[in-house]
Formats: structure tokens, sequence, C-alpha cells
């Protein structure tokens, strides 16, 4: 079973998001034997994705899993999963994924036989925000002057906290162990940009430990949320976000309503083969 190691959002290898890919032939093995491959691949996501019969909604059925646990939605593993269908000659133009969180969609912007590493646009649903009072031990946890705090919808399950400015974001260094009780899915912290002419709009960073991630460099899905809400504050439906903190990436996000457009890169950096089989 061929199992690729892609670099989403991002346009060369060693920065962006890593994700797992592994396209399947047939039906979803045992749920035991798709988290172990996740826990043993170690990174924060690992997409398992199989063909459906021509006709339906969709072409392929599409799960997420953490090290620790399965998700409703993720984007960079979606990315990642859409570039090795692309560069694989599986699949031109759109690409239809069923999954938890109803029907994706990813299409390339490049045709899959130039081989070239394709910018990729993906369609998700917007989440929904909701103000709330900043927990007391989510504020311990972050040590840091909040502006905001929004609750994110259920297939999301972020709270989306707005720190002062993008040096805050930056140098951030959260107390995990206290996150991990008092955080839904993970904590989104974001400011706006210092000087958008770098190439971006707005700055953010994503914790998780909760899911066996304590820090994820490039959170497609939290995307969904981060982009109603800049494009409320800064007045632009189209807008650049810059996520991570040792590894980064950039996603440009476009807010149609109730969906959201997710545009970035990918590169393959790992191809080899999985020799443990359900």
């Amino acid at each position: 079973m061929r199992l690729r190691i892609v670099d989403a959002f991002t346009d060369r290898p060693f920065r962006g998001n890593p994700a797992g890919v592994l396209l399947l032939d047939g039906e979803f093995p045992p749920d035991t034997w798709l988290q172990q491959v996740a826990a043993e691949v170690n990174l924060s996501e690992t997409a398992f994705a199989r063909p459906l019969p021509p006709g339906g909604d969709a072409d392929w059925a599409l799960r997420w899993f953490t090290p620790t646990a399965e998700v409703d939605m993720c984007g960079h593993a979606t990315l990642a999963t859409a570039h090795v269908i692309a560069t694989s000659g599986l699949a031109t133009g759109l690409i239809r994924f069923s999954a938890r969180c109803g029907i994706l969609t990813a299409e390339a912007a490049e045709s899959a036989e130039s081989g070239a590493d394709s910018t990729i646009t993906m369609d998700f649903p917007t989440s929904s925000l909701t103000a709330v009072e900043a927990d007391p031990a989510v504020r311990g946890a972050l040590g840091a002057e909040i502006r905001s705090v929004h609750d994110t919808s259920e297939h999301i399950g972020d709270l989306l906290v707005e720190l002062a400015d993008e040096r805050a974001v930056r140098e951030l260094t959260p107390d995990l162990a206290a996150l991990r009780g008092h955080a839904r899915r993970g904590v989104i912290v974001t400011a706006a940009a210092e000087d958008p002419s770098r190439g971006y709009d707005f700055v953010s960073r994503g914790f998780f430990p909760a899911f066996g991630i304590d820090e994820d460099p490039v959170t497609g899905s939290a995307h969904t949320a981060l982009a109603p809400f800049w494009a409320a504050r800064l007045g632009r439906a189209s807008l650049v976000g810059l996520q991570g903190g040792a590894r980064t990436g950039l996603v440009a996000v476009r807010l149609a309503g109730d969906r959201t457009l997710l545009t970035g890169n990918a590169v393959t950096v790992i191809d080899g083969e999985l020799l443990a089989r359900p």
C-alpha cells in the first residue's frame, strides 16, 4: 500500500503542514487499523481515501485521523489528498469528497499531466462564530492579553481567541497541559498582521493537545472560522492568513456566504510503501 507524506499550504518541502495520505482500493479497513496507522505516521493528520462508484454526489470517501482520534474536518490533509489524486492522474478538474462534515470539493489550478505541484482551491462550509466569555482557565493557560473569544461550529469545535497583536501570537508559549482540559478540539489564537505588505492580512497559531497535537503548523479547517472573523473586521472577502510557529504556511481564503474557499500549494516529500496490511 502506497503511503505519501505531503507538505500542505506550502510550495517547498519542510514548510507548511505535513499530512499522511493513503489511497485505498476498496472499503475502509477497521477503525482500529486506521488509528494504528495514524499513530505510526504520527503527524497531526493522516488521510484515508477510497474511490466511490460513479454517478453519486462524491468521487471519494475521505476520513482523517490524528495520532489519537478521528476528526470531523481537516483542511490540510484534504489539500494533501487532492494533490496526490491530481498528480497521480486519478482525477482531473473538480474532485468531490464525502466526509463526516458533508461534501467537500477541491480543484487544481493546473493539469495533473504537467507533474507540477499545483495550487488547489477547496470549498468548505463556513464556520459559525459565537462570542463567549474568556474561560479563566484558558486565559491563564495562554497568559496573554485577550481581546475576544468566539466558539466555532460543531465540525471544528475550536475556541478562536483574538490577541492584541502579531507579536503576541508569535511569542505565545501556552500551558499545553492546562489547555488539554479546558478547550474543545483546540484553541486558535489570531491577530491582525503588523505589516500587510508582507503578503498576509492576519496571523494565527493552533494548539490541539487534547487530540495529541501540541501545535498544528497550518490548520485549514480553522480558516473557515478565521475567514468570516477577519472579513468582518477588515471589510474584504478575500484575505491571506499566515499560520505557524516553527513551521509556517499561507492560506488564501475567500468568504462566499455559507462556504469558504481555501487555496494553497502542496508538495510530496516522501513516497513509500506501507507493509503492515489490515
